[in-house]
């Protein structure tokens, strides 16, 4: 069983674009010049404060992440870079022609500040099938971000997944209702279980930050957490690179 010791930190870096676009998604570049945040400067501050890998969503409205960051990210990290995407011949032409280490395949609803719950890999199976497939042939990795139901996980098995990705969500939005904090946490448990007796690598992320961080380290076979936004908004604070070391020491077990 993997432990707390040796969970990766994958850091989502998403609302740092978040940020640029704030101001100029009409701009003409979306680098240099005046031009700031650039995602990829965060990213290699976070490499070097200790992040595993570094995770980008390009979404199909291209709100936040753009096809740019995603190419010089590939370029020019050391760690791994996961791309998170919808199930679209677009995204899977993207990710044929980038390269990402891993694919998150994940649903995506344009209404949606984030993504809001997991893929419906039963209702799409045949769909879902036929992308990993393809990104598989490829040499990419694939993961299914889902809810940790026992028929998700079985489907994600079927289609011949690599990885899922446990939605913490619904346990992070429960998390101060004790009781309701409590059976979020023994779904994620059981489905890790199920996950990994499946062969399935098991990662989780949404909705995880500095406190709750304290419940989902304990999830058994957990691999990999992706975590975004928690960490972005630390950094306000802290700069990236403390805010990364804290959250890997909370993830071990420390500063509590």
């Amino acid at each position: 069983m993997k432990t707390s010791n040796s969970i990766r930190l994958g850091v989502n870096i998403d609302h740092c674009a978040t940020l640029r676009q704030a101001r100029y998604r009409e701009y003409a570049r979306d680098r240099g010049q005046m031009v700031e945040p650039d995602p990829l400067a965060l990213a290699l501050v976070a490499e070097r404060a200790g992040a595993d890998g570094i995770t980008v969503h390009l979404r199909e409205d291209r709100r936040h992440i753009q096809e740019s960051d995603v190419a010089r990210l590939r370029e020019c990290i050391q760690t791994r870079l996961n791309l998170e995407m919808a199930c679209t011949d677009e995204m899977v032409a993207f990710a044929l022609k980038t390269q990402p280490d891993s694919v998150c395949l994940v649903p995506e609803g344009r209404a949606e500040i984030t993504t809001e719950g997991g893929l419906d890999v039963v209702r799409h199976v045949g769909l879902v099938r036929d992308v990993t497939e393809s990104l598989q042939r490829a040499g990419i990795a694939v993961s299914l971000f889902i809810n940790p139901e026992p028929e998700a996980i079985e489907a994600a098995a079927e289609v011949g997944a690599d990885m899922v990705e446990l939605h913490t969500g619904s346990f992070a939005n429960h998390y101060y209702l004790e009781e309701a904090r409590s059976e979020e946490l023994d779904k994620l448990r059981e489905g890790a279980v199920r996950a990994h007796e499946a062969g399935l690598i098991v990662n989780a992320g949404h909705g995880i930050n500095y406190v709750n961080i304290a419940g989902v380290r304990g999830i058994p076979w957990l691999h990999e957490l992706n975590i975004g936004h928690a960490i972005i908004s630390r950094s306000v604070f802290t700069g990236i690179e403390e805010a990364v070391r804290e959250m890997k020491a909370r993830m071990r077990g420390g500063l509590l």
